[in-house]
């Protein structure tokens, strides 16, 4: 953004200054060339004007011994003597045609433009070179006399060049702040900006305590505030989500008493103490699940899935021995550290396990295979029994066995929580394969977990 704002702030400025700075060297060539005809016009009128003066020459009184007229003809050589000087003193090439076709000063040729001054008119003619400055004298001796000044090309542009390149510095150093000051500007409304986007994902992120300060121009400052709100309000939210979760999961407490009571007065010990094993799962796993809901967040914890798998894999196969099902499992030397809790990667288990226990009939073969990989392990669970029909992940609680749908939705969070991803397939035997690819942890090396809870 910083980088847009300034290319269009420089090409805006760059836009202005042509507008103003292309008039204005014009102008100053035009003010120049102006300035040097008004000198060299006021050269030819000053010696237009010694011209005129060879008219006031008038004869002088013969002294004894001289001729007649000879006072007048040595006046008047005095008199062009101090012309000729004059003229060659001048400041630029200055040629004087007299009347009777005599030429003092620089010598040039007698154009047209000259010519027409001879016929007592002033002018300024363009010629090869520059410009020629004409003066008609009327009057003087022997006729129409024209005075020229010549003005190279040189002489007109003097110090146009200088002004233009000034005004070319000047150009660059007003785009160069303009785009500083828009630059600064733009840092003034990025710099909140990337706070938000900062804080957005922070958010995104599972930090519900993550907060901005607002600053920066009003509608970034209203922004600022717009999201400190919504992270208020979905933090309110989550929190009366989670304790509504808590309650529901509390009021199954009342009936497992209730169902423990029953237990305890059976008249069979080993069937009361079957039952009662069984309401302390249940209870164990209510109490899981209020936990659960209370936490705020979930922490990234490890453990050994070889041993969490092994375990889950044992108590599961009581059932499956009932059941008259072969199970065949298959866990690579362990330890192999994954970034997911002991309970989490229980419960994913159970509910690959539950979820072939309850959606295929008694002697389906099933299988469990745990295998190192590259960055993590793969858990694979297949059965022989009907299969997906899809291996397209399914949404949450969207199920083509008429059940909740949330079993598969489990192991796909938990393997996404590692960095991990869910793919369905089919077995070997025609049947459902779920396979997670589940992340090591940051840590090479997994850290003591506790046995994960059972949960029936």
């Amino acid at each position: 953004m910083r980088r847009w704002l300034a290319v269009l702030v420089a090409a805006t400025t760059s836009l202005v200054l042509i507008a103003l700075l292309v008039p204005l060297v014009l102008l100053v060539r035009t003010a120049a060339e102006s300035g040097a005809v008004d000198r060299a016009s006021a050269e030819a009128e000053s010696v237009a004007v010694a011209v005129g003066a060879l008219e006031a020459a008038t004869p002088g009184t013969a002294g004894p011994g001289t001729e007649p007229g000879a006072g007048a003809v040595d006046g008047r050589a005095a008199d062009l003597e101090t012309l000729r000087l004059t003229v060659e003193r001048a400041a630029h090439p200055t040629t004087v045609f007299l009347g009777d076709g005599r030429v003092l000063g620089a010598r040039a040729d007698r154009s047209p433009a000259v010519e027409l001054a001879s016929r007592g008119r002033s002018v300024t003619a363009a010629v090869p070179g520059g410009r020629e400055i004409l003066v008609a004298v009327e009057g003087a001796p022997g006729g129409t006399a024209v005075v020229r000044v010549f003005l190279g090309d040189d002489e007109l542009a003097r110090g146009v060049t200088r002004v233009q390149t000034g005004l070319l510095v000047l150009g660059l150093v007003l785009v160069g702040l303009g785009i500083l000051v828009a630059d600064r500007l733009a840092r003034a409304v990025i710099r909140p900006i990337s706070s938000l986007a900062k804080v957005s994902h922070r958010l995104a992120a599972g930090d519900m305590t993550a907060r901005t300060v607002p600053g920066g121009p009003p509608e970034v400052h209203a922004v600022g505030l717009a999201l400190n709100h919504l992270a208020g309000r979905i933090t309110g939210l989550l929190a009366e989500e989670r304790e509504n979760a808590a309650d529901l999961s509390h009021r199954l407490r009342t009936p497992l008493t209730g169902l423990r009571l029953e237990a305890e007065s059976l008249s069979d010990p080993d069937e009361a103490a079957r039952i009662e094993a069984r309401v302390d799962a249940l209870e164990r796993a209510v109490t899981a699940v209020i936990t659960e809901a209370r936490r705020r967040t979930r922490e990234r914890d490890e453990c050994d899935a070889v041993a969490v798998v092994g375990d889950r894999v044992a108590f599961w196969s009581v059932l499956a021995e009932d059941q008259g099902r072969a199970v065949e499992l298959d866990l690579a030397p362990g330890p192999i550290p994954v970034a997911v809790a002991a309970d989490d990667l229980a419960a994913c288990v159970d509910a690959l396990l539950g979820n072939v226990f309850a959606h295929t009939g008694e002697g389906v073969a099933l299988g469990v295979r745990l295998a190192a990989a590259p960055g993590g392990a793969v858990l694979t669970v297949t059965d022989a029994g009907p299969g997906f029909g899809t291996t397209a992940p399914l949404e949450r609680g969207e199920s083509g066995a008429g059940s909740t749908g949330l079993g598969l939705d489990i192991a796909r969070r938990t393997a996404e929580s590692s960095g991990g991803a869910l793919t369905l397939g089919a077995s070997p035997e025609g049947g459902a394969s779920v396979s997670l690819f589940l992340a090591l942890p940051r840590r090479a090396q997994a850290r003591p977990c506790s046995k994960p809870r059972p949960v029936r």
